[in-house]
C-alpha cells in the first residue's frame, strides 16, 4: 500500500463496479455483426472495453467491414443495453449499493463511464442512483476514452478535488490504466468474466476480493488519513 494520502473525492467505473452490463455490451456488440453477416469473439470485448461510444462505434463498423455506420452501431448497441436495463437484466452488483452510499456518506463521489450518456441516465434512473454522485462523465463527452485519463481527470475536476486527492474504482485493464494515469489512487474489483490483464492489475493500489472489501480499504485509508490530520494538528 502507498503512503497514507488524504482522499477528497471518489470516482467511481459503472459497467462490471456496480452493474452487471459488460455482457449485455458484448451481446450487443456481437448481435450487431451477426446482424452484418459477422462474428465476435470474447477476445474483440476485451479489445474494446473501456473505449468511448464513439471508439467502440468505429471499431465494429470497421469489424463487419462497414466503416461508414458507427452511427448504427451507436444507436443499435446504446437501445439495446437500454432495453435490457429496463427489463431488469442490468442487475447491481453485490454490494454496490453498500458501497456506494458509504462512501458517498463521506466524501463526494463522481461517475467516469465509457458509457454514453443516455445508457448513464437509463441505469441510474432505473437503479435510483442519481442523489449519490456529484457528478456524472461519459468518456464521449471528452477527447479519448480509457485508457487515456481524460475521463477521471473530468470527473475528479468536477468534484473540485486534486487527482492527487482522488481514488478511482475499477474492474477493467483500461479502466485501471485511466485512473491510475490520471494520478488517483485506484482500487481494482476484478470482474471474473473480464478480468484484467496483469500488468494493469499491478497498477492498483489495492485489489479487492469484492465491494466489501472495497469498502473497508476505503474507509480505512479515509480513517488513517484524518488520524494523521490531527496527529499534525495536534504536534507543536
Amino acid at each position: 500500500m502507498n503512503p497514507v494520502r488524504s482522499i477528497s473525492g471518489v470516482v467511481f467505473d459503472l459497467d462490471g463496479v456496480i452493474i452487471e452490463s459488460e455482457h449485455l455490451w458484448e451481446e450487443s456488440w456481437r448481435a450487431f455483426c451477426v446482424g452484418h453477416g459477422r462474428g465476435w469473439a470474447h477476445a474483440d470485448t476485451l479489445a474494446v472495453q473501456g473505449m468511448s461510444a464513439p471508439e467502440w462505434s468505429a471499431f465494429v463498423a470497421r469489424h463487419v467491414g462497414e466503416p461508414d455506420t458507427a452511427a448504427q452501431v451507436t444507436d443499435f448497441c446504446v437501445g439495446y443495453l437500454i432495453d435490457r436495463i429496463r427489463a431488469g437484466d442490468g442487475r447491481m452488483i453485490e454490494g454496490a449499493r453498500d458501497l456506494l452510499e458509504g462512501v458517498a456518506a463521506r466524501v463526494p463521489v463522481a461517475l467516469a463511464t465509457s458509457a454514453p450518456r443516455r445508457a448513464i441516465d437509463a441505469v441510474l434512473e432505473h437503479h435510483s442512483l442519481a442523489s449519490l454522485f456529484t457528478a456524472t462523465v461519459s468518456s464521449e463527452e471528452v477527447a479519448r476514452g480509457k485508457p487515456s485519463p481524460d475521463v477521471y481527470l473530468e470527473a475528479i475536476s468536477r468534484l473540485g478535488v486534486d487527482p492527487l486527492h482522488g481514488l478511482g474504482i475499477e474492474d477493467s485493464s483500461n479502466g485501471i490504466r485511466s485512473a491510475h494515469a490520471a494520478g488517483l489512487l485506484v482500487v481494482a474489483i476484478p470482474n471474473p468474466t473480464y478480468p484484467p490483464h496483469p500488468d494493469a492489475a499491478a497498477l492498483a493500489d489495492h485489489i479487492a476480493v469484492d465491494h466489501v472489501d472495497a469498502l473497508q480499504f476505503i474507509l480505512a485509508q479515509l480513517d488513517a488519513a484524518a488520524t494523521s490530520a490531527q496527529t499534525e494538528k495536534e504536534t507543536p
